[in-house]
C-alpha cells in the first residue's frame, strides 16, 4: 500500500502523461492487467483519478499509452549481418520483452482497433525486414510474420506457466511416471519422458528457431525466381 507520505510525494510531482503509463505498467507488471483501473493508477501517483483525465482520455487510451511504451523497448537493429542470425536475434528480442511484461500478451488480445500512432507498428516494421532480407517475398512475409509470432507468444504463454515436469510433480514424478509407462503401449513417450527434466527452456526455443529457419531457407531456395511485389 503507498503511504501518505509517498503519495504526498509524488502528488508534489509533475504528472504528466508518460508518468501515468508507467504507473499504470508497473501495475500491470506486478499485479496483472485487471489491476489496472483509473482509480489504482491515480493512486500508485497520488492524485485523485479525475485528475488522469487531463492525460489520457479514458482506460482505453491508458492501454493504448502501456502497449506504446512495451513497443518502445524493442529497439532492435538488425544490421547488414547475417539475416538468419537476425531473425534469431529479433525473435529472441521479442521473447524477452513478453517474459520482461508477462501481461503483455493478455493486453494484445484485447486490442480491438489499429494502433494509434505509426511508432506502434516498428516492431513488426524491423520483422518484415529481417524475413524480406532472408529472401521471403512480399505477398508472403505477413504469413511467415504471423507463423514466428505464434511460436514465439505460444512459447512466452508457456513459460510464464508451470513447466511440464513440475506440473507432473516434480524429478521424482516423472521418474516414478517414467517407470509406470509401457513402452508397447507407448513407445515415444517413454523414450522421450527420462529427458524431460534436462529440458532447457532456451535450448528448446533456438531448437524451434532452427527448425523455422531451416523451413524458410528450404522453402525460398526451391523458389528462386520468385519477385518481390
Amino acid at each position: 500500500m503507498v503511504t501518505k507520505t509517498r503519495a504526498a510525494t509524488r502528488n508534489r510531482e509533475r504528472l504528466t502523461r508518460e508518468r501515468v503509463v508507467e504507473a499504470a505498467l508497473h501495475i500491470m507488471d506486478t499485479e496483472g492487467l485487471d489491476a489496472v483501473t483509473m482509480r489504482r493508477v491515480a493512486r500508485e501517483v497520488g492524485v485523485e483519478a479525475m485528475s488522469l483525465y487531463n492525460h489520457v482520455r479514458d482506460k482505453e487510451d491508458l492501454l493504448d499509452g502501456i502497449r506504446l511504451r512495451v513497443f518502445s523497448e524493442f529497439a532492435f537493429d538488425p544490421g547488414d549481418g547475417d539475416p538468419y542470425e537476425n531473425g534469431r536475434a529479433v525473435a529472441r528480442a521479442w521473447r524477452n520483452l513478453l517474459k520482461s511484461h508477462p501481461h503483455m500478451l493478455e493486453l494484445l488480445a484485447e486490442e480491438h482497433r489499429p494502433p494509434a500512432t505509426l511508432e506502434a507498428f516498428r516492431p513488426m516494421e524491423i520483422a518484415l525486414a529481417v524475413l524480406r532480407r532472408m529472401g521471403v517475398p512480399d505477398d508472403e512475409t505477413m504469413q511467415v510474420f504471423h507463423a514466428f509470432g505464434g511460436y514465439i507468444q505460444g512459447f512466452a504463454m508457456m513459460e510464464s506457466q508451470l513447466d511440464f515436469t513440475s506440473k507432473l510433480g516434480g524429478d521424482a514424478a516423472v521418474a516414478e511416471l517414467t517407470t509406470r509407462i509401457d513402452p508397447r503401449e507407448l513407445p515415444c513417450l517413454a523414450a522421450a519422458l527420462p529427458s524431460m527434466a534436462d529440458c532447457d527452456v532456451d535450448a528448446q526455443f533456438d531448437l524451434g528457431l532452427d527448425l523455422m529457419m531451416a523451413g524458410i531457407r528450404a522453402r525460398y531456395r526451391e523458389q528462386p525466381t520468385r519477385r518481390r511485389r
